[in-house]
């Protein structure tokens, strides 16, 4: 280890020590996160002046902040599969009778694919507005290897129709699904704990006291990972100090220049879509300040970890805790939310990428009859996009390909790929929170008066 690295690393430690003394201090959950967000945009800022002459010195000190950062996303993704399974099946087990666990869910992903729809049409519209076009952007060494990987992989996906990318959901090997080792994986999860729940209501009815003990059992496991979570959960600012000093630290600022607009024009649109989603909330009476203030921690680790998945627990939980989400609900909302209708990965980018290389091929983006066809395309193929890195690329293959688009024009933004996927990632968990507490307000099991009292910082985590 070099001074260099070693001067960094020190820093690091300095500024978890503060975030660990603010706890110490009572300080809210939120305050130390907001805390840890700025401190992070600082480092980050620092880091890329001081090391950006260097590059081997910034490998270096990345290498060694990942062991904070994308160590604690590891141990997010690690919980999010048996935090899905045993969500759902303890959800079951303590169904109320006449409790349509079905319409909920299909409520659910009514608002995850119309939401995407409605962020196709946002993502189109600003193309239009800021007028991007494909051919404007120059292609360099980059690019052109993340389009030829883009094509291979097209190769093995693109070519799937629609009903066999819907079979993909449906379980095969559920011990292989537990693994996150598919796409699909999230949605095949809750698939077969749905099916055990549903076959333990058939045991209760016929064999109590065989019911009463899966019962027992399923709330003792449900009530050690709770802690589990809770406990990976108070890690929350060190990580997300970690992870924000890291993409600070690396951006490439050049491009970031070169690629200005389309940047700006990404962040408009995932913009609009979260006004959409304040309206709807607005809509049913729902105070979307409200929403904001408690839904905005979850929202900032979104944004700073890129994944989804790795959010679900942080999700889940304040739905439950914070937004008076009934807990059924609130799994499968976070659930769901992560390989359905992701508004950003699988909505604006996919939609905006397929109407800027539209014109390379000859075709008229505001054709009304291609703005028709690629708003139905990219909901439908919003199901089974994996929430983890990637999953805006295989949306893209997904689209492009049913539009008979070239996949590898898919490649030009990679330069500030990071940078755009923190916004879809936000966005994406934002899309799935909404939709919780959307179908608990119309199911009316929504705590109004929880999601209007006061916020205990966005979160409630064991120790606060």
């Amino acid at each position: 280890m070099t001074l260099g690295i070693l001067l960094a690393v020190a820093v690091l430690l300095g500024l978890f020590a503060l975030l660990r003394w603010m706890d110490l201090r009572h300080y809210s959950f939120s305050n130390r996160v907001f805390t840890a967000l700025g401190l992070g945009l600082l480092l980050g800022g620092a880091l890329g002046v001081l090391a950006g002459p260097n590059p081997e010195l910034l490998a270096g000190i990345r290498d060694w902040y990942s062991l904070a950062g994308s160590g604690y996303v590891r141990l997010l993704q690690m919980i999010a599969m048996p935090l899905v399974f045993i969500s759902i099946l303890a959800a079951l087990t303590r169904m109320e009778p006449g409790r349509n666990l079905a319409g909920t869910a299909g409520r659910i992903i009514g608002w995850l694919v119309g939401l995407t729809a409605i962020a196709a049409l946002v993502g189109m519209g600003t193309a239009a507005l800021f007028g991007l076009d494909a051919s404007q952007i120059m292609q360099g060494q980059a690019e052109l290897e993340r389009g030829a990987s883009i094509v291979e992989k097209a190769a093995t996906v693109g070519e799937q129709s629609v009903p066999q990318r819907l079979l993909e959901l449906l379980p095969t090997n559920p011990f292989l699904d537990l693994t996150g080792a598919r796409p699909t994986s999230t949605i095949a999860t809750v698939i077969f704990a749905a099916l055990l729940g549903v076959a333990y209501l058939g045991v209760a009815q016929k064999k109590p006291a065989e019911a009463a003990t899966f019962r027992a059992g399923v709330d003792a496991i449900h009530a050690v990972i709770m802690r589990l979570v809770q406990l990976i959960l108070r890690l929350t600012p060190y990580g997300v100090l970690a992870i924000l000093a890291s993409t600070i630290a690396g951006t490439n600022y050049g491009a970031v220049l070169d690629l200005g607009k389309f940047v700006i024009a990404s962040y408009v649109a995932l913009g609009v879509m979260l006004l959409v989603h304040l309206a709807a909330l607005a809509l049913r009476g729902l105070n979307p300040v409200t929403y904001l203030k408690k839904a905005a921690p979850v929202l900032l680790f979104a944004f700073s970890s890129r994944s989804s998945a790795g959010t679900l627990p942080m999700n889940v939980q304040a739905q439950r805790e914070q937004l008076g989400v009934e807990e059924g609900t609130a799994n499968l909302a976070g659930s769901l939310g992560i390989s359905i209708g992701q508004n950003g990965c699988a909505g604006v980018y996919p939609a905006m990428l397929a109407f800027m290389i539209a014109p390379a091929v000859g075709i008229n983006p505001l054709d009304p009859a291609f703005i028709a066809t690629l708003t139905g395309v990219v909901a439908l193929s919003s199901f089974g996009v994996a929430g983890v890195g990637g999953g805006a690329t295989f949306a893209a293959i997904l689209v492009l390909s049913a539009m008979n688009l070239p996949v590898a024009l898919a490649g030009i933004l990679i330069s500030v790929e990071p940078l755009i996927d923190m916004g879809r990632t936000a966005l994406n968990v934002s899309g799935s929170m909404v939709a919780g507490t959307l179908t608990s307000r119309s199911e009316g099991t929504l705590d109004k008066g929880h999601f209007d009292g006061e916020s205990s910082g966005g979160m409630v985590v064991a120790g606060d």
